[in-house]
């Protein structure tokens, strides 16, 4: 948990420092406009729906997810439990995810499809999209099954991160960030209260 966490949070801080040297053409820019390219379209159909359904769950359901959990674990008084969920909400999703925004400032593809905030790193929708699997992860599901929860945690997560780039909202790299970033505060975050959330059962 603890080295997997510590490689996603050192894979967002060096992609972070890279694009930071040169925000406008950091060295992977070039497959970064590929993989834009690839993204072309055509922007209608089961893509479009799908893409559109992936960005409101980041957007406003984003937000609904957490806070309902919240409540569920208020009303079952798993004082840990809570204190794990909002020190990772806060902490990883809203400190780590805007400050890296305002430091690299790295502009966002042209034309994105959706409304878009200041800065394209890293992309907050993967970011909450990986930490919220993780949390829930580690909140809701029971040892036996945590497997098959990851299996279908991370295509979720490629699927956000795939419909970020589809709708031009960011680059490639930006998703891979955030990804990373999402992930890698939830899981180290989850190192420091596992043993108290182990107490609530």
């Amino acid at each position: 948990m603890v080295p997997l966490g510590i490689f996603c949070v050192l894979v967002t801080a060096l992609l972070g420092i890279t694009v930071h040297s040169d925000a406008a053409q950091p060295p992977f820019q070039g497959p970064d406009e590929r993989w834009l390219g690839w993204m072309g379209g055509p922007h209608d159909g089961l893509y479009a729906a799908m893409a559109a359904v992936l960005n409101w769950f980041g957007g406003p359901l984003g937000v609904v997810v957490p806070v309902g959990l919240l409540i569920f674990l208020i009303m079952r008084k798993r004082r840990w439990s809570v204190f794990y969920l909002l020190a990772t909400y806060l902490g990883g999703g809203m400190l780590v995810v805007q400050v890296l925004k305002y430091l690299v400032d790295r502009p966002r593809p042209e034309n994105p499809m959706v409304r878009v905030d200041h800065g394209s790193f890293p992309s907050g929708h993967a970011a909450g999209a990986a930490m919220l699997v993780v949390m829930i992860g580690a909140l809701l599901i029971p040892m036996a099954r945590r497997r098959a929860w990851w299996v279908g945690g991370v295509l979720f997560t490629l699927a956000m991160m795939w419909s970020r780039t589809w709708l031009h909202a960011h680059w490639l790299s930006d998703t891979v960030a955030g990804a990373a970033a999402g992930a890698g505060t939830a899981l180290l975050s989850w190192s420091i209260f596992r043993h108290k959330l182990a107490l609530e059962g």
